[in-house]
């Protein structure tokens, strides 16, 4: 994998630390602030739908300028808003800097996608998208846990603080590791947006991204709210969240590295293999959860499945919208995030029904279950181990790699 796939995996790590790490800080965040639990959990809503929003919007603004450019003003964005958040004494305006970072997050993102399938042969984007998450999973390893543990010691503001802090050595790899490539304003750098827009009306595209954002608010509808899941629920001390993450972030790792290899060509086996024993999983999890052995160990098999299953759906999304090469990124993350936003909210309204702190996890039950049904009739579609070919796949493929 070229080097600027993994310069681009840092950035992305500190982004990624961001976004995730929400779920070791809410109950510090809600007594802060004075707002419930509940209502703290629109944080991690609001950033999800800036994602939502911002990806398209940020990519087709962004589809013809200089990638190295618009890569760095994404990044000092969301460095500003940081800094915001980390000094606010208000709920609404902490909520306000959530949208504009995920705005920026978004606009990272779906840039980094589409440069990165630029960067490796039409049937290596599997591997490339899981150069990149392995951004993210780190995070989730690494810069999450982390993030919940500085928050415990310091307050949930240090953590904002220090993901300010990692922008800058992720400007700098980007600067470093992006060509500058500034082009010509009048140079046509792929299919007119309108073209790339019609792709949406893609029945098999419309699908994969579907089953990618159900299976992903399965997986942040119960991460949102862990921390209660390992206090309430298991009845452990607030310094075993950070523990808790850890052990999803690992298992994250080594999902997202296994799909890697085999989601370009062997989709089917881990949609086919994976999806049943992610909904076993959770299952497993909601009945077992108080045992402090079992959540530890689920913790990691949940992280490993949910993730190996997410990207390998998410990477069907850039086959599928091959015809799109400048918004195929853009349509990737918007999937991605559809489920962030989601599967918080679903979750939260859980929290006040029987089930209680376990209500998210059964949530994620239920949409994993909904998902495979879906799939169900569709598994040619999804076990498709290469691009679908389209007119003018090769002039797409070709303005792919020649685009940023």
């Amino acid at each position: 994998m070229p080097l600027p796939l993994y310069l681009l995996a840092v950035a992305i790590f500190a982004m990624g630390t961001s976004e995730f790490m929400l779920a070791g800080l809410l109950p510090d965040i809600a007594a802060d602030l004075d707002v419930p639990v509940g209502t703290a959990g629109l944080l991690t809503s609001a950033f999800a739908i800036g994602m939502i929003v911002g990806a398209p919007l940020m990519a087709a603004l962004a589809r013809n300028w200089p990638g190295r450019s618009t890569l760095l003003g994404f990044i000092c964005l969301f460095l500003a808003a940081h800094v915001v958040g980390a000094v606010t004494g208000s709920f609404a305006v902490l909520l306000v800097t959530r949208v504009v970072a995920a705005l920026a997050n978004a606009g990272f993102l779906a840039v980094a996608l589409t440069a990165a399938a630029g960067l490796v042969p039409p049937d290596r984007k599997g591997r490339a998208l899981a150069v990149l998450l392995s951004g993210t999973t780190v995070a989730t390893i690494a810069g999450v846990p982390g993030g919940a543990l500085l928050g415990t010691l310091l307050g949930w503001r240090a953590t904002f603080w220090t993901v300010a802090l990692l922008c800058l050595p992720a400007a700098l790899g980007v600067l470093r590791g992006i060509p500058a490539q500034p082009g010509r304003p009048d140079e046509p750098t792929g299919p007119a947006l309108r073209g790339e827009l019609a792709q949406l009306r893609r029945p098999r595209l419309v699908l994969v991204m579907l089953l990618g954002a159900l299976v992903n608010a399965a997986t942040f509808g119960t991460f949102t709210f862990l921390a209660l899941v390992v206090t309430d629920a298991a009845g452990l001390g607030s310094l075993w969240v950070p523990v808790v993450l850890v052990l999803f972030g690992l298992g994250s790792f080594v999902g997202v590295t296994t799909a890697g290899r085999l989601s370009d060509h062997r989709p089917g086996l881990v949609v086919g293999v994976g999806g049943p024993l992610l909904l076993l999983g959770w299952v497993a999890l909601a009945v077992s959860a108080t045992q402090p052995g079992a959540l530890l160990v689920l913790a990691f098999v949940q992280g490993a499945l949910s993730f190996a299953l997410g990207s390998t759906l998410i990477a069907r999304v850039l086959y599928e919208a091959a015809g799109a090469p400048t918004m195929a990124g853009s349509y990737a993350t918007a999937a991605l995030n559809v489920g962030a936003a989601a599967g918080p909210l679903i979750a939260a309204a859980t929290l006040d029904t029987g089930a209680a702190e376990l209500g998210p996890v059964w949530a994620s039950s239920v949409l994993v279950a909904v998902a495979l049904l879906l799939a169900l009739p569709f598994r040619r579609v999804v076990a498709s181990g290469r691009p679908t070919r389209q007119a003018g796949d090769g002039a797409n493929q070709a303005a792919c790699s020649g685009g940023r």
